[in-house]
């Protein structure tokens, strides 16, 4: 099974990467193909116009590897093998793009649960993705 996994180093993906350690069984058993995906905000426009581009890439890569350090060590020690990527832009498109684009057979989320009213019972990112996503997800909160 090819897995994508969300993450941005909250509560919530620690408590989505302990259920996936204690559920492999109920994802398949055996080998699974895991992607775990970082977005970052891109800095805006204007800001980015005055910053030298390999600061600015350094900055994005920075950010991401900062969530994926505690996730490659839980990873590691779950014997569990993953790519990790980090992209630059809007979380909930980037993460609906890149589950449909590469046919991913599963997208795992942690949920925030907090927002607007319209989003109380899902954060805002998790229910933009569930708008536009064609894969099917797993949210655990």
């Amino acid at each position: 099974m090819k897995i994508l996994i969300a993450v941005d180093g909250s509560p919530y993906t620690k408590r989505m990467l302990a259920y996936l350690a204690a559920h492999d069984e109920w994802l398949g058993g055996g080998r699974h193909q895991y992607t775990v995906l970082n977005t970052v905000s891109p800095v805006p426009a204007r800001a980015a116009a005055v910053i030298d581009r390999d600061t600015l890439k350094s900055y994005y890569a920075e950010t991401s590897e900062a969530v994926f350090k505690p996730i490659r060590s839980f990873f590691k020690k779950q014997g569990i093998e993953a790519e990790f990527v980090g992209k630059v832009g809007h979380a909930p498109e980037v993460i609906a793009k890149m589950a449909d684009g590469q046919d991913f057979d599963l997208l795992m989320m942690g949920s925030h649960g907090h927002g607007t009213l319209g989003n109380l019972v899902m954060g805002s990112v998790t229910t933009k993705v569930l708008a536009s996503c064609k894969t099917p997800v797993l949210l655990v909160r």
